[in-house]
């Protein structure tokens, strides 16, 4: 099962740098299961729970549980809402909602390499394929800043599979996803504009177009397709290496 071989991973990725793990936990189904999985390796895991503004009741129930079912785990409850409102003031002449959004995720991953070099560790993604290869739906160098990405490749659907697998609260399972990083309470639907079941049943079609120049797609299947290849388009900058001028490139 996918859940062993990732928990393996995990595990010998850690243990051949001589590392713990430390893993963000936002009260989403993809961080429950991460952190889950680290903590299924046996290895020092540090579960961080880092509010702004509000605090995420699935996010400490996740960890609590951890906690308790886990003796190889350590929480800690880092609310950064007093640096958050603090950078939003001294940038009141140069912001945005965009900005600030993603400026909260960007202070997660400060806080979480800060525990992390502290502690040894590594810091454990928790993007999945529909999110980080798909739609893009994450921010640079906020929780796409990371050190490995253990499910990476895996549809979002096979994370919820993964959750109940690993019997995860339903109350996870079932809640909205959501960024969390939104004043309004916005969630991803609003921002994406398609679920996740329908931006994985695009990438699915647009992996068979790849393959068939022949395809017959419906009108909604089409209308679909066009709809994740605008995101995928969008956001590529965000999943391609930094572009690097060469100074001894070929030219014609």
């Amino acid at each position: 099962m996918s859940v062993d071989k990732i928990t393996k991973w995990i595990g010998d990725y850690a243990i051949k740098h001589d590392k713990r793990l430390v893993v963000g936990v936002s009260g989403g189904i993809d961080s429950a299961v991460v952190s889950t999985l680290c903590a299924r390796t046996g290895l020092d895991t540090i579960v961080v729970s880092m509010p702004i503004n509000k605090v995420n009741d699935l996010s400490l129930q996740q960890c609590f549980w951890l906690k308790g079912k886990y003796q190889n785990v350590t929480h800690i409850d880092m609310n950064l809402t007093s640096i958050f409102n603090q950078f939003k003031d001294t940038f009141s002449d140069h912001s945005s909602d965009l900005a600030l959004a993603n400026t909260q995720a960007r202070l997660r991953m400060t806080s979480l390499y800060q525990i992390a070099q502290v502690n040894n560790a590594i810091v454990v993604g928790t993007g999945n394929k529909v999110e980080d290869f798909g739609a893009g739906f994450f921010t640079k160098y906020g929780d796409g800043g990371v050190d490995i990405s253990p499910i990476a490749d895996c549809m979002k659907s096979e994370v919820w599979d993964m959750g109940r697998e690993l019997e995860i609260s339903q109350l996870i399972i079932d809640a909205e996803p959501t960024d969390g990083l939104w004043e309004d309470g916005r969630v991803d639907t609003d921002q994406l504009g398609l679920t996740y079941e329908q931006l994985e049943r695009a990438m699915v079609i647009a992996e068979d177009m790849v393959f068939s120049y022949n395809l017959e797609l419906t009108e909604e299947e089409k209308e679909l397709v066009d709809k994740y290849f605008i995101l995928h388009t969008t956001n590529l900058h965000k999943m391609k290496p930094i572009p690097i001028w060469k100074k001894h490139a070929r030219t014609r």
